[in-house]
């Protein structure tokens, strides 16, 4: 089974929960039904057997939500208020009296009522108004139209209570009035919580945002309030005029009224992709990574190589502790650019080397002050004056700039690289060339699947492509082969040669190179030798019986043998089964579900022995970066067998029970952008800060020895270096905090470089301006790194509720010190942190924190490694998949359909749909689907003809066959890693496994729903201001 198809474990709330919108599960169900296990932690949202409330009789309140009442709730002793109805810190004003509340007869399904709005502060774009006066206060908690906050911590959605009639209630249950802000001049609050001109209905809701009447007591005309907020005092819900007399107090949370990421991802791409983004302004926030734009670098490095957590820090540590927002980086040093956006210039100061300052080591940047004419400059990260060495000197304008500043790229620019001098050499001599060496595993189940066969094949043609430096005509790398199962199996294909020899080494326990002449070796000298020999591979092993193989020998004898030619390189190993004979590294089968959701569950995540960690720090050293490609047909200890290449900067590609005619496309085509893409090997990337703060911790693919150096034996594009910055000072308002990434690295022609990335940051002194310039898909990105390696350490539900009282406390902190006085019933989020709850709800029921029973442990250790190296659009899609209508939009236009939030309640079963996590793509069809349409695509008269599982959709020549077969393609170009497509039908036993990528729903293994999550967050908060 598939890794990403897995479902999370129990949650830590637990009844059947409502669906939440948009976010990834990682369980594969995602349906609101009452199928979750019974779950370690207090219920998240059963049945509450009949509770009391106490409203208050002056405000009147929206009655809760028909859905399940949070989990809480359904243990809570009958008289006790649950946590998502009225909670402490709940009550208004005037006097409380006793309600009774009933169970609806009969529960409606999901999706027929609205939901209530949720509030977030004002966005990061706007500059903060005057604070609110009490009229507009009153005013406010008359009838309120949503502002920026989320909604009040409602009972989550799942079951209907009745109320007596006339009753009046106050505290979170019902969605929140949309609401004015004083704030933004000029533009009124949108009913998505964000501001700028009004705008048509949300792209593929059926309808435009409810209008939202007032309930509240007093209801004079809404006036303009300070922040956007929810009141559960005064809910809208659109159905009211329908609804008989009896029923009109009954509300539930309206899920269009709560944080939307589609609706947030759209205005950002209205407001921020037209324009190009320029770098020279310190602390800027960039468009969302789902924006496409076009950078200008101006002095800071592109949003592309560096993303941070926050663009203005605290000046102060006790202020960055009272917030709790992490101060963290995601950094890309070798990110691809789009073909608009130029590479970084390189620039070579000949045998001198670059001018870096004498006492921290920074390289010369824009941010260098140059003083006394020109003749010395001031590092800007320490302080010290230096010297200009006389071929560097020149003269300063009036302004104090040296008059070559926009001459050279290192004056100018926020990313460039410089040539390194010999000095910068391992034992002062400029390196080979890289070589590459493939692998390759001829046991029987590698030989009766087809995959020897199929890899050699296609090696024939694919090594006419390995990188090759800018316009080189070929590649310098050179190639080398080996095969092995109990034993190895080295090929001499030197050019001279008619055939290839083979050199058998059967002592696995002590690895050595049998032959150095003739094993590395240019591909277009050697090329019939290798054909030759690629031909003879499948037939020399075609009566294999040997099951058993080796793992760890055949990793030393590819070190030894870059060792032995002087060189770095890379490895390609393709791998069928658990290393389980005679050899160092061998392995046992420990794969033990019982051990699920207890204190040793962490021993799944951990290596089985030692000896993998010190065969990686070897290969480190000698710049030996291992990918592997895993076949398994079962358990393999992925866990322990990616140890190598996670330490060594490596990929892991894993296909479970490979079969060559379903899964040829996608090992083909992984294997083709693996081999072509750049690579830096044998690397050090070191972070340095400006006084104040410093790097603490790094997240990713690598291995360190100090403190401070990230070794890399080999970096792609697609790998990030997450950092973590602490105060070890107070910082400066006026000069701002400052980052430099400088990465050392081998290049695929042998040149020796340094890649240089600049970025300044603002810092500030209060907490609205920190809340106001934060990115929550950086947060969210760190946030799951940091939980993903804390598995490794503590029990799982420890690592869920660390995550739920960090972002609890985050907007906690926000409510208490920037938001305006409020209601405790109103959940206020920060405008650029709304969606932190529903993203980070996808985090917390990911297969590695929450498996579903059919997920294995090798998928939870695989999608672990998988994340600590993504970028933030990776974690994004991830975490939360895009789900797209198919036959919405005109089938001439060109542009990608417009995205739906991931839940069960947005899909119509007339229409199909697409949806991508960044590895999976399924393609899921209605049951009622125009008869035309199923023909156009599938060349089937009827839905029931459909193959379900279907992985290749006919070629047909028909416009709407051509549109959704280049809308996959186009998927597939955005993402890293090949999408195998599955088709699935309604009501089909797959659609289990589709529901589990639709995050905003209820999980089978008990995940939250958003609307639940979200009620459950509004609790904590509450808990921490009272």
């Amino acid at each position: 089974m598939n890794v990403n198809q897995s479902a999370p474990p129990v949650p830590p709330f637990g009844q059947p929960q409502p669906v939440y919108t948009g976010y990834h599960q990682s369980s594969y169900g995602g349906q609101p039904g009452s199928t979750a296990p019974p779950t370690p932690y207090g219920a998240y949202n059963g049945p509450v057997p009949g509770y009391q409330q106490t409203p208050l009789p002056g405000v009147s309140r929206a009655p809760p939500s028909s859905e399940a009442p949070p989990a809480s709730a359904a243990q809570a002793p009958c008289g006790q208020a649950a946590y998502g109805q009225f909670g402490q810190g709940d009550v208004q004003n005037g006097p409380s009296s006793t309600v009774q509340m009933q169970r609806f007869p009969g529960s409606q399904p999901f999706g027929s009522v609205p939901l209530a709005p949720v509030v977030s502060q004002p966005t990061v774009l706007q500059p903060y108004g005057p604070p609110p006066t009490s009229a507009q206060v009153t005013a406010q908690l008359a009838g309120m139209q949503i502002s920026g906050a989320v909604a009040p911590a409602l009972p989550p959605v799942g079951l209907g209570y009745a109320l007596p009639p006339g009753t009046q209630m106050t505290g979170p249950p019902g969605p929140p009035p949309p609401m004015h802000s004083s704030q933004q001049p000029g533009y009124q609050l949108q009913p998505n919580g964000s501001f700028g001109p009004a705008r048509g209905p949300q792209p593929n809701y059926g309808s435009p945002y409810p209008g939202a009447p007032t309930f509240g007591s007093q209801p004079g005309p809404p006036q303009p309030l300070p922040p956007k907020r929810l009141d559960p005092d005064a809910i809208p819900s659109p159905q009211l005029n329908e609804l008989p007399p009896q029923q009109k107090t009954r509300h539930r949370i309206d899920p269009d009224a709560i944080p939307s990421p589609i609706q947030v991802i759209e205005d950002d791409r209205n407001n921020r992709g037209s324009e190009p983004f320029v770098t020279g302004v310190r602390g800027q926030v960039p468009p969302l990574v789902t924006t496409n734009f076009l950078v200008k670098d101006q002095g800071n490095a592109s949003p592309r190589y560096i993303r941070c957590t926050s663009y203005n820090i605290p000046c102060t540590s006790d202020m960055a502790k009272q917030a709790q927002v992490p101060l963290a980086a995601v950094i890309k040093p070798l990110a691809r650019l789009p073909p608009e956006e130029a590479s970084p210039y390189v620039v070579d100061h000949g045998e001198s080397g670059p001018l870096r300052c004498n006492r921290c080591k920074a390289y010369m940047c824009p941010f260098m002050q140059f003083v006394e004419g020109g003749r010395r400059f001031q590092c800007c990260f320490c302080s010290c004056i230096n010297d200009v060495p006389p071929q560097y000197f020149q003269h300063l304008d009036h302004t104090g700039k040296r008059v070559d500043a926009y001459d050279r790229p290192e004056l100018s620019l926020g990313s460039y690289e410089f040539l390194a001098t010999v000095d910068y050499c391992k034992n002062n001599k400029f390196p080979s060339p890289p070589a590459f060496i493939f692998m390759i595993d001829v046991s029987y189940n590698a030989i009766r699947s087809g995959l020897v066969r199929l890899l050699c094949e296609e090696l024939k043609s694919l090594l006419d492509f390995l990188p090759r430096e800018g316009g080189a005509e070929e590649s310098a790398i050179r190639v080398g082969f080996v095969t092995y199962n109990k034993v190895l199996h080295f090929y001499n294909v030197k050019s001279s040669l008619a055939q290839p020899q083979m050199m058998v080494v059967s002592d696995v326990a002590d690895m050595f190179v049998p032959l150095l002449d003739g094993f590395l070796v240019n591909v277009s000298e050697s090329r019939a030798v290798i054909t030759s020999l690629l031909d003879q591979i499948p037939e020399m092993f075609a009566d294999t019986r040997e099951t058993e193989t080796v793992f760890a020998p055949v990793i030393q004898a590819g070190m030894e043998a870059l060792k032995a030619a002087e060189c770095a390189g890379k490895l390609f190993l393709f791998h069928t089964s658990l290393p389980i004979a005679e050899a160092p590294g061998k392995l046992k089968n420990r794969d033990d579900r019982k051990l699920i959701n207890t204190d040793k569950e962490k021993t799944l995540f951990q290596p089985q022995t030692g000896a993998y960690q010190t065969l990686a720090k070897e290969c480190v050293a000698q710049g030996c970066c291992v990918d592997l490609f895993l076949f398994p047909n079962q358990y393999v200890d992925v866990a322990t067998l990616s140890v190598v290449p996670q330490l060594t900067g490596g990929s892991v590609y894993k296909y479970a029970c490979f079969q060559v005619e379903n899964d040829q496309e996608r090992f083909l085509s992984d294997l083709r952008r693996d081999v072509q893409k750049v690579v830096g090997f044998d690397a050090v990337m070191r972070v340095r800060t400006s006084t104040g703060i410093r790097a603490v911790d790094f997240f990713g693919a690598f291995y360190m020895s100090n403190t401070t150096d990230v070794e890399l034996a080999g970096l792609d594009g697609d790998k990030t270096v997450t950092v973590e910055f602490k105060h070890d000072d107070r910082l400066n308002e006026e000069s701002g905090a400052l980052l430099q990434c400088a990465l050392l690295y081998t290049s695929c022609a042998g040149q020796r470089r340094l890649r240089i990335h600049n970025l300044a940051l603002n810092c500030c002194t209060q907490l609205a301006d920190l809340y106001r310039n934060c990115e929550t898909d950086t947060l969210i990105n760190y946030m799951a790194k940091f939980a993903y390696r804390g598995v490794l350490n503590s029990p799982v539900k420890t690592v869920r509720d660390t995550l739920i009282t960090q972002c609890a406390q985050i907007l906690a902190c926000y409510r208490k010190n920037c938001a305006s006085p409020s209601s405790a019933g109103q959940l206020i989020l920060p405008e650029c942190m709304k969606l932190l709850p529903v993203y980070l709800n996808c985090v917390l029921k990911s297969d590695v924190l929450q498996p579903g029973a059919e997920v294995t442990t090798d998928d939870r250790a695989y999608v672990r490694q998988l994340v600590t190296s993504m970028d933030v659009a990776e974690t994004n899609v991830f975490f939360y998949p895009r789900l797209l209508p198919l036959t919405k939009s005109p089938i001439e236009s060109a542009t990608e359909p417009p995205a739906v939030r991931a839940s069960e309640e947005r899909l119509s079963n007339g229409d199909i749909y697409l949806l991508e996590n960044g590895l999976n793509l399924f393609l899921w069809v209605g049951a009622s689907v125009q008869q035309g349409v199923v023909q156009s695509l599938f060349s089937v008269s009827s839905f029931s003809q459909i193959t379900s599982g279907l992985s290749v959709l006919p070629v047909l020549d028909n416009p709407l066959s051509k549109k959704v077969r280049g809308l996959i393609d186009s998927l597939r170009a955005q993402r890293s890693r090949y999408m195998k497509l599955i088709v699935v039908k309604q009501e089909d036993k797959l659609e289990m496994l589709f529901k589990h990528f639709l995050v905003e729903d209820k999980s089978l293994s008990g995940g939250a729903s958003y609307v639940d999550f979200l009620c459950h967050m509004h609790k904590e908060i509450r808990q921490l201001l009272s």
